[in-house]
């Protein structure tokens, strides 16, 4: 077993395995952790502009890999005129600079102000840290290896569906560039630290609002009734 078959065929799934179990026990044994922990009372300016940035252009970016993931030949349809590809092209590297923008101002929130600092852990640091690589390395496969929209679908997609048939073909990715490895590696070690972060509140979203009974909402001090008079001197004056 060479260095590649290592990384690429069997610490994938050393790292989805920690993740799903971690998350299990650590949402068993201490659910009152898994939270966001916002700190946005200590400081909210910058993590409003931060917060944006990163969770919109992240988000849109992920939803794009997995659709590519899904429909690869949908993306091989779009991209058969050269315009779209361009549009699309452009647009991801657009969304990466704002997620860029989203994670340098969370960095400097982190750093600069001395009460976020003061609650910052080293995982969030390392999260921080984890993300704004993979960003970066996006960005600069964007830049350095264009129209990756294009032929990802053709290495990238291959490559995970392996993965999911636990077969995984190590080949697809083991002559790639550095950067394009270091981009793919980056996600696993983003995969490997989320169960010990603070982002494992991701799986706390309230979908169960969706389906529970309508509630009713019953205030619990009387209304003053329309003939009340208030007992204050200065109101009975007032109404003199």
């Amino acid at each position: 077993m060479n260095f590649n078959e290592f990384l690429f065929g069997i610490v994938p799934y050393v790292v989805a395995t920690l993740a799903v179990v971690v998350t299990i026990v650590r949402w068993r044994s201490a659910p009152f952790t898994v939270s966001s922990l916002s700190s946005q009372l200590l400081e909210s300016k910058k993590l409003y502009w931060g917060t944006i940035s990163f969770h919109w252009g992240l988000s849109i970016i992920l939803i794009g890999h997995l659709a590519a993931l899904a429909v690869p030949s949908g993306f091989e349809l779009w991209n058969g005129a050269r315009l779209r590809l361009y549009l699309l092209e452009s647009t991801g590297l657009a969304l990466g600079l704002w997620a860029a923008f989203g994670v340098t101002v969370l960095i400097i929130r982190r750093t600069s102000s001395p009460r976020v600092r003061r609650v910052t852990t080293p995982m969030d640091t390392v999260v921080l840290v984890v993300i704004a690589i993979q960003i970066l390395t996006g960005l600069w496969i964007a830049l350095g290896y264009r129209w990756g929209s294009y032929w990802g679908t053709s290495v990238f997609v291959p490559y995970v569906r392996s993965l999911f048939r636990f077969q995984p073909e190590v080949a697809y990715v083991s002559a790639l560039p550095l950067v394009l490895k270091l981009h793919v590696l980056s996600f696993f070690a983003f995969l490997a630290i989320f169960p010990f972060s603070r982002l494992v509140h991701i799986i706390t979203l309230p979908l169960q609002y969706l389906f529970r009974p309508w509630q009713k909402v019953v205030a619990n001090r009387d209304r003053p009734s329309a003939g009340f008079i208030s007992n204050d001197p200065r109101v009975q004056a007032g109404r003199r």
